[in-house]
């Protein structure tokens, strides 16, 4: 997941009433985590609406690692 998509998606999820709002469970929010292939992702916004437009003040993003390899070195006794 691209950082702007997923910070959109964090913004669009702290407006009430946006369609991601919504799919996210409605009311306010400040922070919203999906799945993705790679992992989860946590996002968020901070948003106020003043004279009927809103404004973002701060956006959040925290990535997760997932495993990309596990295994195992032999290492031969007279090596060392």
């Amino acid at each position: 997941m691209m950082g702007t998509a997923a910070v959109a998606i964090g913004t669009a999820a702290a407006i009430p009433g946006t369609l991601v709002n919504l799919a996210a469970g409605g009311g306010e929010r400040d922070v919203v985590k999906f799945g993705h292939p790679s992992g989860t992702l946590r996002v968020g916004a901070a948003a106020s609406q003043n004279g009927g437009e809103w404004k973002v003040e701060k956006v959040t993003m925290s990535r997760s690692a997932r495993v990309l390899m596990e295994g195992w070195v032999r290492v031969p006794s007279d090596s060392f």
